[in-house]
């Protein structure tokens, strides 16, 4: 009997995603015979109009570096299946139109799992995601990875900001650690957005039930630390938390009520095999490795 090969469609909303929440456990994934294609959400780079006016006549330019970037990190863990074209900080706005691309990719891909950065408030654009992420979780397991967040006012990286029992970690070695480090200084246009981004462990569960219509935790998010500058910036996302996850809440109500499952779990609810193979299989590379998580 021929075993199937298994099939991982990463969803990352910008360019360099991939490499932050998942991109030692895909390598792992994809040594053990896997695997990884990857489905960019968004450019990675604001509109135009949101840019400095002198800054617009450059935007092809920067979302072609952004793609030219994430070609060569990705071809470390995986292969690219898509770069869709809307602009960072509007992903939520588009959301129709990106699951669509999405079952286009998963059907394409023939993949068996599809990954997610966390829902955690680290970008508006990873929680859109994390809501898309939803709609497919009744045709294949779905699983969440911590990128980072601020719970309890401190910056946490891979890290999640409410600790569940479900939460795993992979411990990184020392070879993982710089190969991480190499794949993240592949993006060399956000080598100062990722500064905080830790090369000492990933966690990942399986997507919990979230509430996308409220923050996904106390106290100031990630995407707000900078809401206090005065002034416009380009790299600053001023949307209003509120508008962010009334947006989101209401777009996965609407999408829950259109949409027909596929399977569940068993009929005694028994939780689908797919999950338990997945945790097996990370936990047998952290056996072999010698490693605690």
């Amino acid at each position: 009997m021929i075993e199937e090969t298994r099939r991982i469609l990463i969803l990352a909303p910008h360019p360099d995603d991939e490499i932050v929440a998942c991109g030692i456990a895909a390598r792992r994934a994809r040594l053990s015979g896997a695997r990884i294609f990857v489905l960019f959400l968004t450019t990675g780079v604001p509109a135009p109009e949101a840019l400095r006016p002198w800054q617009r006549a450059s935007h092809a330019a920067r979302v072609a570096r952004r793609r030219d970037e994430a070609r060569a990190a990705t071809a470390l863990i995986g292969e690219p299946v898509g770069f869709l074209d809307y602009p960072s900080r509007q992903l939520r706005h588009h959301l129709d139109a990106a699951a669509a691309e999405t079952g286009r990719a998963i059907a394409e891909c023939g993949a068996g799992e599809l990954w997610v950065p966390a829902f955690e408030g680290a970008h508006q654009d990873h929680d859109a995601a994390n809501a898309l992420a939803v709609q497919f979780s009744d045709l294949v397991p779905v699983y969440e990875f911590a990128a980072y967040n601020l719970a309890g006012g401190r910056v946490r990286s891979n890290e999640f900001p409410d600790g569940r029992d479900s939460d795993r970690t992979l411990v990184l070695t020392a070879d993982e650690a710089a190969m991480k480090q190499r794949a993240l200084a592949c993006y060399a246009s956000e080598r100062g957005n990722l500064k905080h981004v830790g090369t000492a462990r990933e966690s990942w569960r399986p997507l919990p039930r979230h509430d996308y219509t409220a923050p996904p935790h106390a106290g100031r998010l990630f995407r707000e630390r900078f809401h206090w500058v005065p002034f416009r910036h380009p790299r600053i996302d001023f949307d209003a938390s509120a508008e962010v996850y009334a947006d989101l809440g209401r777009w996965v109500s609407a999408a829950a009520a259109r949409r027909e499952p596929v399977f569940g779990d068993g009929p005694g609810g028994e939780p689908r095999q797919p999950d338990r193979e997945f945790a097996g299989a990370l936990d047998e590379a952290e056996r072999e490795r010698g490693l605690g998580g």
